[in-house]
């Protein structure tokens, strides 16, 4: 059985997420978070307990009478936060986008409603949440055999995405990835080969996206692709295929061909290899925490921790441009 090598002070080194939580909690003040319909345990305790690390500044949006009979059942101690009432899931999630609208809030969190139910009122054409940029969707993974911390886009909101929609999800996710302080990414653009051949369509846009990049297109970050998953995150592998890059072997960010082949990813790390997988989004006026049911309050908190940092960093943006 493998030992983690201790500390100079005898213990575990910090994980990755573990390392961003603690990042999270030195910010000041804690960003007022919106929460749409947290009408269950799961899906209330995960943002008191995120308040009560430090992270977030919890505002609660849904039915209120709801809302107290789960924190009194679940021993949730809800008296410290706003409670905004709405009769219903889809109400939530309106009133829930009208607040980030008027500034009330910095960051928007998923309640117990269904995703679909949250990116209706955030996609909304007239009331919601968009700009210029393609909303995307990031998993940031802590893979305990993966030395480096790592980001799945887009495996939950773009089915299919054409090559102009790849470049937003590319951009967002090395936005993200910049903002939080994680420095210049290493970006791979997968697919099921490394050659760019017309019979594989995911190849010619990888190579189209790496294009971009040297065009200025997409700023940021390293791009290489096309790239396979075992060239981009085994330096073996990829030597073995004779690419020499400084992203193969050593990818930080994986862009994947679309949502079928980024869920399966994911999931696969996830139950395969025991990685967490933290979930925002991105593209929209504020970062969008979504959660699963099945994620472990460390992700949760992870989740959370991932938008502060990057709330926090837009925020010291405006107020550098204001000056």
């Amino acid at each position: 059985m493998s030992v983690l090598p201790l500390s100079p002070f005898g213990q575990p080194p910090l994980s990755k997420y573990d390392r961003l939580i603690a990042r999270a909690k030195e910010v000041v003040p804690p960003a007022r978070t919106v929460i749409a319909h947290p009408c269950d345990e799961t899906s209330l305790r995960g943002p008191v307990e995120a308040a009560e690390a430090g992270i977030i500044s919890p505002v609660l949006v849904g039915p209120a009478a709801k809302i107290n009979a789960v924190a009194r059942e679940h021993n949730l101690d809800i008296s410290r936060y706003e409670v905004v009432d709405a009769p219903h899931s889809d109400a939530a999630a309106a009133k829930a986008v009208a607040l980030i609208r008027e500034g009330k809030g910095e960051l928007l969190m998923k309640g117990s409603l269904h995703t679909d139910e949250l990116m209706r009122a955030v996609t909304s054409s007239t009331t919601g949440l968009r700009t210029a940029r393609r909303i995307s969707h990031v998993f940031v993974m802590d893979v305990p055999t993966y030395a480096e911390t790592l980001f799945i886009t887009d495996a939950a909101i773009n089915i299919f995405p054409d090559l102009d929609v790849k470049r937003d999800i590319v951009q967002n996710a090395i936005d993200l990835w910049v903002q939080v302080g994680l420095g210049t990414p290493r970006v791979a653009i997968l697919s099921a080969v490394e050659t760019v051949t017309s019979k594989i369509p995911s190849t010619i846009e990888a190579a189209a996206l790496c294009k971009m990049a040297d065009r200025g297109q997409i700023t940021g970050g390293l791009l290489d692709g096309p790239l396979a998953f075992d060239n981009a995150i085994d330096p073996e592998a990829a030597r073995i295929k004779g690419i020499t890059s400084p992203v193969a072997g050593r990818a930080q960010i994986l862009v994947v061909p679309d949502l079928e082949a980024g869920n399966m990813l994911a999931k696969n790390l996830s139950f395969l290899a025991k990685a967490d997988a933290a979930g925002i989004v991105l593209g929209a006026r504020v970062p969008i925490i979504l959660t699963s049911r099945a994620d472990s309050v460390r992700t949760r908190l992870a989740s959370c921790a991932v938008a502060e940092l990057y709330a926090d960093a837009r925020r010291r943006k405006a107020t550098v441009s204001r000056v």
